[in-house]
């Protein structure tokens, strides 16, 4: 399996597919960033005017509720139908979803009317979206009782697609088959938007239309890897700011080579 995911590394740089994120305003920057450096285009257009267009002409559809509006969600919604209609993956972060009733109600018609092929959030999140009960941070995580491997497990089965529960393990699960990738570093949750990257980052490999199940275990693993990378190159002098610098390096540096030494998964 390892094998096979390395190979979308270079595949990813070679077709360089165009991702459509309707994502948040505090880190689409980050977001199109990372995406630049997998190897991949972004386009960030959100206007209900003119999503649902310039999602038929993407590879893949990345959602992201952080700075849910009103607007911004009636082009989530166009897009994502348009993107279904063509057979796009749509990969969905249902940020903070459970810190107020509108962000969940919107958070569940759009699995409801869109249909992700992937979910991907941290664990309160995810546990809330299968009606489990999690105490909210607004959208950082909080404690739940249930591993991360088993909320993965049943979000996959509850809706049909592959989930990805971010944490200290992550776990992807497409209801089947469980894996928990063991990298990551503790700095990553000391800057905004690694949640968004990776979201962004799956969609990436999404795109490529491969395998959904090998695509968002690359995407949530590059992000643990480069953030290992960056922790460890930095000096007693160097802090957040300068691992933000190189975590984007490190991305942008990954290859079939580096992921095949750096990642530690399992399944179970």
């Amino acid at each position: 399996m390892e094998k096979e995911i390395a190979e979308l590394f270079t595949e990813l740089r070679y077709k360089k597919p165009l991702i459509h994120q309707i994502t948040n305003f505090v880190t689409m920057n980050d977001c199109a960033n990372v995406t630049l450096a997998a190897g991949a285009s972004p386009v960030m257009a959100s206007s209900p005017c003119e999503a649902g267009e310039m999602a038929m002409l993407s590879e893949a559809l990345v959602i992201n509720i952080g700075t849910l509006q009103p607007e911004s969600f009636d082009g989530m919604m166009s897009a994502g139908k348009a993107a279904n209609s063509k057979g796009i993956p749509v990969i969905f972060d249902p940020v903070g979803v459970g810190a107020t009733v509108y962000r969940t109600n919107c958070a569940m018609e759009i699995i409801k009317g869109i249909r992700p092929a992937i979910i991907r959030g941290n664990a309160s999140e995810m546990n809330r979206l299968i009606g489990g009960q999690s105490i909210t941070k607004g959208v950082d995580a909080a404690y739940v009782a249930d591993s991360n491997a088993e909320i993965a497990r049943t979000v996959a089965a509850a809706f049909n697609c592959i989930a990805v529960v971010s944490g200290k393990e992550d776990a992807v699960s497409n209801g089947k088959h469980t894996y928990l990738i063991q990298n990551g570093h503790p700095m990553l949750t000391r800057i905004t938007g690694t949640g968004c990257m990776s979201s962004a980052l799956i969609g990436c490999f999404a795109a490529l239309r491969i395998n959904l199940l090998h695509s968002a275990v690359a995407g949530i693993s590059l992000m643990g890897i480069a953030g290992e990378l960056a922790a460890t190159s930095l000096s007693d002098q160097e802090g957040t700011g300068t691992f933000r610098v190189r975590l984007l390096d490190f991305i942008s540096l990954m290859n079939k080579e580096m992921w095949l030494e750096g990642v530690r998964i399992i399944e179970v």
